[in-house]
């Protein structure tokens, strides 16, 4: 629901602008596929939409980027979004024999340097700043790790952890239509100002 209020969001605001989805509905889509759906569309942004999982006290948003993993809580998401290639046919053919499950694999993977890291970063700063700010959202920052589907986007991608479902709170937070236009207004907001730096004009 975020992710598709957050479209209407996009083309109403910016009529230039075209919309995919990489889904509509709560289905699987495998992760290369989503990254190849934005790639097939010469696609110039890739904004991914999740909800965290952690500890009962986990709580915030995080935005990530690929990059290499500064820290082992790093390496514990992108191992865990990543796993879910598991789930697929034949992954280690579609992912050239990559094992989510290892931590040396996941490292290596971490380092692969996208040329398109700047303006994931500038996408995610912003982001990152809407949610601590006219959302209220508390922030647990902007982060880099080897996600597949942002490795195998070509064009600036970031990942956007929107709370914890694990959480109580949380929870009730993202299943409540307004916590969700929230979040979905935070990254429209975010998502104006980079349009904006990019290509000048008003942000508005």
């Amino acid at each position: 629901a975020i992710i598709l209020d957050l479209g209407r969001r996009i083309k109403e605001g910016n009529p230039g602008v075209r919309v995919i989805y990489t889904r509509r509905t709560d289905v699987f889509v495998e992760l290369d596929e989503r990254a190849a759906i934005a790639n097939r569309n010469h696609a110039d942004l890739f904004i991914s939409v999740h909800c965290n999982a952690g500890p009962h006290s986990s709580h915030g948003t995080e935005v990530w980027c690929m990059g290499p993993h500064k820290t082992e809580a790093n390496l514990g998401v992108a191992k865990r979004e990543n796993a879910v290639i598991l789930q697929e046919k034949d992954y280690q053919r579609r992912y050239d024999g990559f094992n989510p499950n290892s931590p040396q694999g996941n490292i290596l993977f971490s380092l692969f340097q996208s040329a398109y890291i700047t303006n994931s970063l500038r996408l995610a700063q912003r982001i990152d700043r809407q949610f601590r700010t006219s959302v209220g959202r508390s922030s647990r920052g902007v982060k880099q790790a080897g996600f597949i589907v942002l490795w195998k986007s070509t064009m600036p991608s970031v990942l956007v952890e929107s709370g914890f479902l694990t959480n109580p709170s949380e929870e009730n937070y993202l299943d409540d239509k307004a916590g969700q236009q929230a979040i979905a207004g935070g990254i429209y907001r975010a998502f104006r100002e980079y349009k904006h730096d990019l290509e000048g004009g008003p942000a508005e």
